[in-house]
């Protein structure tokens, strides 16, 4: 791939062509945990990539450890070509050491500060850190996909210098001058006051990825449990959810079954749309995931 300046901004980072894909159609496929294959645009993003197989166990930090309860539907193994991996933390739920290990160093990761310097440990050569509000462009067979570090708050304040910074991601797909997706990654937050600038800066969002699963250590919350997803989504409104991030480990004490009662009893002009793991869903431009 090669660079180019482009005023006001990082630099633009373009990639050679790819296959003649139709750049208004897609899919995304649940791949486990936060872990979702978004192909759109001419695109394949990869998110948060935990390849953990059932029964192995995942660093939480702290010298704690979770043990995985469910299957992810693909690994390091069985990928397609990836064009950039677009990461909220450097968390051992979200970037597990078959990542580590089986992912090529030289791929482009979006993601914050604190986690590109943890990568840059690892031998990857391409992170991109990204402060909140600032983005990252990238181009490829005329569509430009725009990456932004959206706030996130994984602990309260007294748990900061043990749990790693997060960001959300929201990642605007453009192709001569028109919007064909805006996409909202949460990131393992929790509800909090910054949230209500997304759509206060951005307006209207197609699909949002939510991080649920009200993870808990030590007592404390450390993600979105039912009742702060449906407060996320009366918030941001966007025209179709998928939760992500839930009943993968024991830490995650609110299950999807609970958003699915919390849902119901919600006002929310949101449609919902649940995925099995390995489940896909098709993507089309036009505001319409």
């Amino acid at each position: 791939m090669s660079e180019h300046h482009q005023e006001g901004s990082a630099a633009t980072i373009t990639f050679p062509p790819g296959t003649a894909a139709d750049p208004t159609q897609g899919e995304l496929e649940f791949v486990g945990t936060a872990t979702v294959l978004l192909q759109f645009g001419g695109y394949t993003i990869l998110t948060d990539p935990n390849f953990l197989h059932q029964g192995e166990h995942a660093y939480l930090g702290m010298g704690l450890r979770s043990r995985r309860l469910t299957q992810p539907s693909r690994d390091e193994t069985n990928l397609p070509p990836i064009d950039l991996v677009v990461l909220s933390h450097h968390h051992g739920d979200h970037f597990d050491r078959r990542a580590a290990d089986g992912l090529d160093k030289a791929l482009p990761i979006v993601t914050e500060p604190h986690a590109a310097r943890k990568l840059r440990s690892q031998g990857f050569t391409r992170p991109i850190p990204l402060t909140t509000w600032s983005s990252q462009t990238f181009m490829k067979d005329g569509v430009a996909l725009t990456v932004t570090a959206l706030p996130g708050k994984h602990a309260p304040r007294a748990l900061a210098p043990v749990i790693p910074p997060v960001m959300g991601s929201l990642l605007d797909f453009v192709r001569d001058g028109r919007r064909l997706l805006r996409v909202y990654i949460t990131g393992d937050t929790l509800l909090h006051d910054r949230l209500g600038e997304i759509p206060r800066r951005y307006g209207a969002i197609d699909l949002c990825l939510i991080h649920l699963g009200g993870t808990k250590i030590m007592g404390v919350l450390l993600t979105m449990d039912a009742a702060q997803g449906v407060r996320l989504l009366q918030l941001v409104a966007p025209a179709l959810a998928i939760p992500i991030h839930y009943d993968d480990y024991p830490v995650f004490r609110s299950s999807l079954a609970d958003f699915r009662q919390a849902v119901g009893a919600a006002q929310l002009s949101t449609e919902i749309q649940f995925l099995e793991r390995g489940q896909r869903h098709p993507l089309r431009a036009g505001g319409q995931a």
